[in-house]
């Protein structure tokens, strides 16, 4: 269990992310202010961490407001913003360590798991500063959105194939932490930069085949620290979720996919990677 100082300021996050999914961003924003000072007050994040935040938090709100030529500029500044909270790059983040070299299994390498407090950042700024963030809706295209579950099971097999997984059936302890983190904080904000603003923002000025190809390949991208398979295997799943987002009209859906197969991933094989 997390101390519950730190269970208050993850707790107040966590609905805050649900309420602006569900498209309550008055109350979801509020709840994220209450968890942003708690973290001040409890040492999680520095002065002058939390006025970079509110600065890239306010900018984005204005942006939407701003005349044509001005609103480019403000959405590349917000788009920088969110690239140094995805990197960790603004200083002043004390996020919280809660598993340390742990097993998922005994084939499994060692895992540590960070609960952060400024990559979620991510997804709150493009809400504000891209109001289609979440999708317009509409009819889902059921099927072909099913169909996706067999390329994404295909990248998990080829992966055992390759000798990067294993199969090893079966959930640790922590999983419930793993699956919180997973869901409300990572998918929400990759998700969000990379389909939400990325691949609309693309897709509006072009063909939505070519948001979801450009989107795709800098989601692999930003996996390059792992290796080239890591990032043509991100690239794939990647065009699974844009393809999801495509079909549904909806974030939530692409969302729900990336953490389907995440959690698919740590229930059904090594992870993150088969130890040697």
């Amino acid at each position: 269990m997390l101390p519950l100082p730190d269970a208050l300021i993850w707790g107040a996050l966590a609905l805050a992310v649900l309420l602006c999914l569900a498209r309550q961003r008055t109350p979801g924003l509020l709840l994220l202010g209450v968890a942003l000072l708690a973290a001040l007050a409890l040492g999680r994040i520095t002065p002058l961490a939390l006025l970079i935040s509110f600065a890239g938090l306010l900018l984005a709100w204005r942006t939407p407001s701003l005349p044509a030529p001005w609103r480019g500029v403000a959405l590349g500044l917000v788009l920088l913003w969110a690239i140094a909270l995805t990197l960790h790059l603004i200083p002043g983040f004390d996020n919280l360590r809660v598993l340390d070299k742990v097993q998922a299994g005994p084939a499994s390498v060692p895992f540590t798991l960070y609960l952060n407090l400024d990559k979620p950042l991510i997804f709150f700024g493009l809400l504000l500063a891209w109001p289609a963030l979440l999708g317009q809706g509409g009819p889902i295209r059921w099927r072909p959105l099913a169909l996706l579950v067999l390329p994404l099971a295909a990248l998990l097999l080829l992966a055992w194939q390759l000798g990067a997984l294993k199969p090893e059936v079966g959930l640790p302890h922590w999983w419930w932490l793993f699956a919180a983190n997973n869901l409300l904080f990572t998918c929400v904000a990759e998700e969000a930069l990379f389909r939400g603003f990325i691949q609309q923002g693309v897709a509006s000025r072009s063909k939505p085949w070519f948001g979801i190809l450009v989107a795709s390949l800098l989601f692999g991208a930003a996996h390059l620290a792992g290796g080239p398979l890591l990032v043509l295997f991100a690239a794939l799943a990647g065009a699974c979720y844009g393809l999801a987002f495509q079909l549904s009209g909806r974030l939530s859906v692409a969302i729900l996919l990336h953490f389907l197969f995440n959690f698919a991933h740590l229930a059904l094989f090594t992870y993150p990677l088969a130890s040697r």
